[in-house]
């Protein structure tokens, strides 16, 4: 068995014209690995391919080329059990107006053949704080709650992997705390949970992997903490006791901006330079610091120098 949840290899889609247009190709032959156990993040920018790939997995959309193994079952030769054994919360929520979500956890159960004594029903709608709604109707539920509804609909068969594309759009940061808890509960308990978010500061705290897709093709894909080194910079505020019109020359061997006419914000690479060299260098233009501040490599500053490189080379290349 291997120690992978999911294994992509060569993955292509590709979206046939209608109308004359041309086709797209959504996913260029991707190679992915997820192990088991992680919480692995998989991020890129809008029309990236990560829905794509998860609709794949879900056997919502066909691939066009390549393979994947969801828990070691593929998902051509095996799409059963491949699906048996993946729970996905998708972006968009679809609900049957007039099914209350203990119905709708009932009825998703039964589809994936889950006895009735041994439906988790009452226990997933008390992790996901919708108890006192179990009985009133869907239509009735605010986004937050159908977000919560449809991670416990992805959980009634008890999946070892759990798929989240979005699963915070529009939640409140109580309820979006609230989820992540329980995320955590089941990371916790052996479950593999895999993550798409615009919200890169989430990814960067909960996901021990992250995988960077853009125009279809993958970008990266390391351990959170190598991913961070990749940009080896720092920024350096400095509120001084004067004011300026420009930056001394004693700062111009550094990157260095005029904020406004008190700040100046140093970018310096911590393999070459650091914040004591600043320093001396703001000492020798005579100014005084009244306060100072310094901010480190993010996931969001490595996310935007992967996929806006990739873009420019695209333009450039078109």
């Amino acid at each position: 068995m291997s120690d992978n949840a999911i294994e992509i290899k060569g993955l292509k889609k590709v979206y046939k014209g209608r109308g004359g247009a041309p086709d797209k190709l959504a996913l260029k032959g991707i190679d992915l690995n997820i192990p088991r156990g992680s919480m692995f993040g998989l991020l890129g920018p809008n029309g990236a391919g990560k829905s794509t790939t998860i609709n794949i997995l879900a056997g919502l959309v066909n691939k066009t080329e390549g393979s994947a193994n969801i828990w070691g079952f593929d998902i051509d030769e095996n799409p059963r059990n491949a699906r048996a054994n993946i729970g996905i919360v998708p972006q968009e929520l679809m609900f049957d107006a007039f099914f209350t979500p203990r119905e709708m956890l009932e009825v998703q159960a039964g589809m994936y053949g889950v006895p009735k004594e041994e439906r988790r029903t009452e226990e997933l709608l008390k992790a996901v704080h919708l108890l006192p709604q179990a009985d009133a109707y869907s239509r009735t539920l605010s986004g937050g709650m159908k977000r919560r509804l449809l991670v416990a609909k992805a959980m009634v068969h008890n999946p070892p992997i759990l798929v989240l594309d979005e699963p915070t759009a529009g939640v409140d940061i109580e309820l979006r705390q609230q989820l992540w808890n329980y995320v955590r509960e089941l990371h916790a308990r052996g479950t593999t949970i895999v993550l798409t978010t615009h919200y890169l500061e989430e990814a960067e705290e909960l996901c021990d992997t992250i995988a960077i897709i853009n125009h279809g093709e993958l970008v990266a894909c390391e351990p959170t903490k190598q991913l961070l080194k990749r940009v080896d910079e720092k920024q350096v505020v400095i509120e001084l006791g004067e004011s300026l019109s420009a930056i001394p020359d004693s700062l111009s061997a550094f990157n260095s901006q005029l904020l406004d006419q008190n700040r100046i914000a140093v970018k310096i690479s911590q393999a070459t330079a650091n914040v004591g060299q600043v320093l001396v260098a703001v000492q020798e233009a005579g100014l005084s610091v009244r306060d100072i501040s310094t901010r480190e490599t993010d996931l969001e500053d490595i996310f935007l120098q992967l996929t806006s490189s990739k873009a420019n080379k695209g333009s450039e290349a078109a």
